[in-house]
């Protein structure tokens, strides 16, 4: 018997990966009845730490269009229970630690590759970070 996941955390960052990934928390949530789908951004505020506050507003300002439209598109596919949260900090711990927890995640849908290539390149992938660290089912999205 397949799993029935309830909760599932979506992580975008506004890449082609991260909207494939969203776009298959989608088909996931349809599938899986009464599921909440938990669309989540997170602005790596250590990045921002020699800017000034505008910088980290108009981040915020792009995150919010971000996440409003994932979710004005997921409600358009029938999907009831959408949640879109702006977390601050590093996505790595972020998203496995303490909003998987808050959400009660039973499944993180992310993509292969994000927007930052240095990131990648000096510490590793987000994604390869979510799949060490998730205490949950954790599903990786390749673009085709």
């Amino acid at each position: 018997m397949a799993n029935h996941y309830k909760s599932i955390v979506v992580a975008v960052d506004g890449s082609k990966e991260a909207e494939y990934a969203f776009r298959k928390s989608i088909d996931v949530a349809k599938r899986n009845k009464n599921s909440q789908v938990n669309i989540v951004n997170v602005i790596d505020t250590r990045s921002f730490e020699a800017y000034d506050r505008s910088i980290v507003e108009r981040a915020q300002h792009r995150s919010e269009e971000l996440l409003n439209g994932y979710k004005t598109q997921a409600e358009a596919e029938g999907v009831e229970n959408v949640n879109v949260v702006i977390e601050y900090g590093s996505a790595k711990n972020i998203i496995t630690g303490e909003f998987a927890n808050l959400v009660k995640a039973d499944l993180i849908i992310c993509g292969a590759t994000g927007l930052n290539a240095i990131e990648r390149f000096l510490m590793g992938s987000v994604s390869e970070a979510i799949i060490r660290t998730a205490k949950c089912d954790v599903l990786v999205i390749r673009t085709p």
